[in-house]
């Protein structure tokens, strides 16, 4: 059994979960995620930005603090495993775009009211994911050996993504989507971005409600395979948290961004598959090769950039 390598202190979580509180208050209230919005390039482009460069300043003061500290060479270390782990989420989290995009589109909904399913995607996101990292990091401290179970679970991910990269999910034939009509009053009219409305004295949940629990079913079988991959990193829970966080608080905004022109990176999902056989041999090779945390972050980086470029380059010459 290994402990925790935690480098966080009480004040440091408290302050980074206000933060996040904060963010999504003001995201809901004062610029208005709840409500209905059709969401341009530019605006996503800008909150996309925000999101980044509020990532770096946050991993530039953490390395700052833990600089003075602990010292600057833990200061370092954990500053690469937090931007490490950011890429790697960041690069997951498009997998989740191609997918948000088909669900929207077989349900047709409508691009206004698609801010709004995402906004409480975000939010349900953030608690389930919460929940895993903690119960993660308190599993990989009480069985070293686990690693090596994820790392094997990364590779065959891997593999299957690359053997599937084609095929397209059957989102209106998702089993979780066919047990919920089963249980749950649905009422299939449009109701525009109402996600419960109220008919002849009882309550149904509309389909954008619908479209709503795949999106968190989507966010949770992926989080299955990308926190285990940011375990393969660093152990240390603030850490995976903070990078999850920072990934996910952008999500909705890497959306926006991809959706319109999602054809042009058909060949990113290699790279995405890639990356996680990388990081599956990464932890299972431990015993024998120590990859450094820069190495990893150099493979991840080469594997996205080069799959994004090749995409756009075969796109262009079509």
């Amino acid at each position: 059994m290994t402990e925790l390598q935690n480098i966080a202190t009480g004040p440091m979580w408290a302050g980074f979960v206000a933060f996040v509180l904060l963010m999504l208050a003001l995201d809901l209230w004062v610029f208005g995620g709840n409500k209905a919005h059709k969401v341009s390039i530019k605006e996503a482009g800008a909150w996309s930005l925000g999101w980044f460069s509020l990532a770096l300043l946050f991993n530039a003061g953490l390395w700052w603090y833990l600089k003075g500290t602990v010292g600057p060479e833990i200061a370092e270390q954990k500053s690469l495993e937090f931007l490490s782990g950011y890429l790697i989420e960041k690069a997951l989290s498009v997998d989740n775009v191609f997918i948000f995009l088909l669900i929207f589109t077989a349900f047709g909904v409508k691009a206004e009211y698609q801010r709004r399913v995402l906004i409480y995607g975000v939010l349900g996101a953030i608690v389930m994911r919460a929940v895993m990292i903690l119960a993660g990091a308190w599993v990989v401290s009480e069985f070293k050996w686990i690693l090596y179970v994820f790392g094997a679970f990364l590779l065959f991910t891997g593999l299957k993504m690359l053997k599937a990269v084609d095929d397209e999910p059957d989102v209106k034939n998702n089993p979780v989507l066919k047990w919920a009509r089963k249980v749950l009053p649905v009422s299939e009219a449009d109701h525009g971005e109402k996600f419960i409305v109220s008919k002849d004295g009882k309550r149904y949940v509309t389909t954008l409600f619908l479209v709503l629990i795949l999106i968190e079913v989507t966010d949770l079988i992926f989080a299955v395979d990308s926190i285990p991959a940011i375990f393969a990193i660093t152990s240390d829970p603030f850490i995976v948290f903070t990078s999850n966080m920072f990934a996910i608080l952008g999500l909705r905004a890497l959306y926006f961004l991809l959706a319109d022109v999602a054809d042009r990176f058909h060949l990113l999902k290699y790279g995405l598959a890639l990356v996680l056989c990388f990081i599956g041999l990464k932890m299972l090779l431990l015993p024998w090769l120590h990859i450094p945390v820069h190495i990893s972050l150099t493979v991840v980086a080469v594997l996205i950039a080069g799959s994004v470029i090749a995409s756009l380059y075969a796109t262009r010459k079509k």
